[in-house]
């Protein structure tokens, strides 16, 4: 599992409570694609060119069971929504980019329209944070 958002270590969101006991830190990583700032949470689109968002990557735990682990993941995200709504998010492989090498891991992209929102340029939602909160 690739995260870059409140799901990062880093982050300390109630939520990294859950990655930490279901999965295994593999190290820093990243995906290319472009971040943007929504305010409460960051958004992930898919790009083609050389713009990278900043994460870390996940392996699950041994004595997880995915189908359970993801499917609290997947609600969290907000991929359990009525017949007639969308979702903010889609779960989907990426290639993510770690250690010199390439692996296929799970993320979430953002499902929704992005424009008028601002762009996280560095890709990295929490040294974006850090210099919006320097005077």
């Amino acid at each position: 599992m690739f995260v870059y958002g409140t799901l990062r270590s880093g982050f300390h969101h109630p939520a990294y409570a859950y990655i930490s006991n279901n999965f295994i830190l593999l190290g820093g990583a990243k995906v290319k694609g472009k971040l943007y700032d929504l305010g409460e949470f960051p958004a992930a689109v898919p790009t083609t060119e050389e713009n990278f968002i900043i994460g870390e990557l996940y392996e699950l735990h041994p004595d997880q069971d995915f189908s359970w682990v993801i499917e609290q993941l997947d609600d969290y995200e907000g991929l359990h929504v009525e017949a007639n709504e969308s979702t903010m998010y889609r779960r989907e492989t990426a290639t993510v980019y770690i250690n010199d090498t390439t692996v296929q891991a799970w993320m979430y992209w953002y499902n929704m329209e992005i424009a008028g929102q601002p762009l996280i340029v560095s890709g990295d939602v929490l040294e974006y944070l850090q210099q919006k909160q320097q005077p």
